[in-house]
């Protein structure tokens, strides 16, 4: 019983989270990120200026929380890769199917909405600020999963990764927010991720654990 409580506990926790960030991240779209005040989002999610902050830290991360699923995503790709398959094939076999399936993480995606999402994410300099600080953190747990010691080469490796999957995505939604389609750009996303990884895999020797 004291299980079923404490899972359902934390669903609770996990609506009440989505919940404010969907109704944070719908006013800064409305209305600009800085001119809607964390006051303003706590009294509209109708909960306490404290309640907030003790599910987000800081006024950004009612954005950013969006990437909090993605964070590990690298590393989880990488431990999860079957025999055989080294870090780099796994990590490139993984954003080509991002690709096709338009995931928003890969910046080839041209929903009106994840549009207006990446529109404030770039057009807003202290969230940009902050989201160096998830990217951080996601090469952290990649240098971890090319290597548990965490040695020098692996923590190298982890950074030139996560710094070519920031380009390849950046790119991509550059061109699609000057008005491209992402059919029209999945052709060109393709080909560039191809050489990205290639690029790599003479740049480097990411470290295995088989």
């Amino acid at each position: 019983m004291t299980a079923e409580r404490t899972g359902l506990r934390e669903r609770k926790k996990l609506l009440t989270y989505q919940a404010v960030s969907e109704a944070a991240i719908s006013m800064f779209l409305e209305r600009g990120f800085d001119q809607v005040s964390v006051a303003e989002v706590a009294a509209a999610a109708a909960i306490s200026k404290p309640t907030l902050f003790r599910y987000f830290p800081a006024k950004e991360d009612l954005v950013l929380h969006r990437f909090a699923d993605h964070e590990d995503e690298a590393a989880r790709v990488v431990s999860a890769r079957p025999d055989g398959v080294s870090p780099l094939d796994a990590l490139r076999r993984h954003f080509l199917d991002g690709l096709d399936r338009r995931d928003p993480v890969t910046g080839l995606c041209d929903v009106p909405q994840v549009l207006a999402f990446h529109r404030l994410l770039y057009g807003t300099p202290s969230l940009v600020a902050r989201l160096y600080g998830y990217q951080s953190r996601s090469e952290a747990a990649l240098a971890r999963a090319l290597d548990p010691g965490t040695p020098v080469a692996a923590r190298l490796a982890a950074g030139q990764i996560i710094a070519v999957l920031r380009i390849l995505a950046q790119e991509n939604w550059r061109r699609i927010d000057a008005g491209e389609s992402a059919d029209q750009v999945h052709g060109d996303a393709v080909a560039s991720a191809g050489l990205a990884f290639a690029q790599l895999g003479k740049g480097l020797s990411a470290p295995s654990r088989r």
